[in-house]
């Protein structure tokens, strides 16, 4: 699997300095998926963008999602018909976008996606992440078909929870990586003339 078919899915805000996600990508040269808004995230737009990369993809790809990536990830699942291009996703501390004080930061983003997932997925949580608790990231790892894994008190699991870059989620990431899925097809447009 090539580099720029792992996607980095950040959340709101983006990922900064330090954050594993952002370490991941400098060393591995793996590809962040820019939205147009990190500030104004919208749940619409956030999806378009993540199917306009997908579709630039040669192989199905690898997600890696933080936060309100987690969501898009569940969303774009949803509603796309172009599932067969991932290949898998590692999702790491899913908000409760529910949750009436987390709605208000993110208003297009509930209700929360609740649909099984249709590739392989690992779902890490912290038990004192200040955006979801522990029992409310078990219910989505459980509806989403995913592994999940209790990950400790380790807040948001961001750079402020001074995880480096998280050799731990790494190797769940190259489990995933090694798993085998279809090749893509080319689009007609694609196809070589004789």
């Amino acid at each position: 699997m090539k580099p720029d078919n792992v996607l980095i899915l950040p959340g709101w805000k983006s990922s900064g300095p330090g954050h594993w996600q952002t370490l991941w990508e400098e060393a591995d040269g793996y590809t962040r998926v820019e939205q147009h808004s990190w500030m104004h995230p919208l749940r619409g737009d956030w999806t378009a963008r993540l199917e306009d990369v997908l579709l630039s993809c040669d192989e199905p790809a690898v997600l890696v999602a933080h936060s309100l990536g987690c969501m898009l990830v569940a969303a774009w699942a949803g509603h796309s018909k172009n599932i067969h291009r991932v290949k898998a996703a590692l999702l790491v501390a899913p908000p409760d976008v529910d949750r009436e004080d987390v709605r208000e930061m993110l208003p297009s983003w509930a209700p929360v996606p609740l649909d099984k997932l249709p590739f392989e997925s690992v779902v890490f949580a912290s038990s004192d992440d200040p955006f979801c608790a522990m029992g409310r990231a078990r219910e989505f790892a459980a509806a989403w078909g995913s592994t999940f894994v209790d990950a400790g008190p380790r807040g948001h699991l961001n750079a402020e929870s001074g995880l480096g870059d998280w050799p731990e989620a790494y190797l769940r990431l190259l489990q995933l990586k090694e798993l085998t899925s279809p090749a893509i097809a080319p689009s007609p447009k694609m196809t070589p003339q004789p």
